[in-house]
């Protein structure tokens, strides 16, 4: 039997999203036939508006309405103090915890040399010139740089990277204090399905690398 071209490519779509298969693809387009036209609509816009009605903010890297975003523009936060992640959702995570009130860089990603992503193709860089900026005297000072990639063999790639990255450039007779989040989170875990009490338990029992 031939599917219609319109569910056909809906398919081949969410095919392309991480975690979805043949089967699941399939359900999700069938499941939309039966969805009021409006809400479909209302669907589509949504999607579109997507990359239009967002940006990354220039400071963290955190993906927000505006420039900078909430975070880095509000100034009851402790700027002294950077997280370091993998993604914007891990960000929400640790928000919930209400634990922490410093700042954060999103890396987008994390080293994984099997899917050709390199150091070169995250947001480290920008890290290293935020650093830069920052020690150069503006009014507040960078102290500490939390690093919380996700516990698996990507993430502790990325972690090594930078503590050993961050050790060359900065720690050169200067106060830059390098620590990674306690282990209360499971190995292979990611830091965005964690529980606010373990998040909160890996911030106040994280060490220095």
């Amino acid at each position: 039997m031939r599917i219609p071209k319109a569910l056909n490519n809906l398919i081949e779509s969410f095919q392309k999203l991480p975690g979805i298969g043949p089967k699941t693809a399939q359900r999700l387009t069938y499941y939309l036939l039966h969805v009021p036209q409006t809400e479909l609509e209302y669907f589509a816009e949504s999607l579109s508006n997507l990359k239009k009605n967002t940006i990354i903010c220039s400071i963290c890297k955190n993906v927000s309405e505006e420039d900078p975003c909430p975070i880095c523009s509000d100034f009851k936060r402790d700027k002294s103090q950077v997280m370091i992640v993998e993604e914007p959702l891990e960000v929400l995570a640790f928000e919930k915890t209400g634990k922490y009130d410093g700042t954060y860089h999103v890396l987008h990603g994390a080293i994984n040399p099997l899917e050709n992503i390199g150091p070169d193709e995250l947001f480290i860089e920008d890290l290293f010139k935020r650093l830069e900026l920052d020690r150069r005297g503006k009014n507040y000072e960078i102290k500490e740089i939390i690093i919380a990639t996700n516990p698996t063999m990507e993430g502790d790639a990325t972690a090594m990277y930078l503590a050993k990255k961050l050790r060359e450039r900065f720690l050169n007779g200067k106060e830059l204090k390098v620590t990674r989040l306690g282990m209360g989170i499971p190995t292979g875990a990611d830091l965005e399905y964690a529980d606010e009490t373990t998040l909160r338990e890996a911030i106040e029992g994280r060490r220095e690398m």
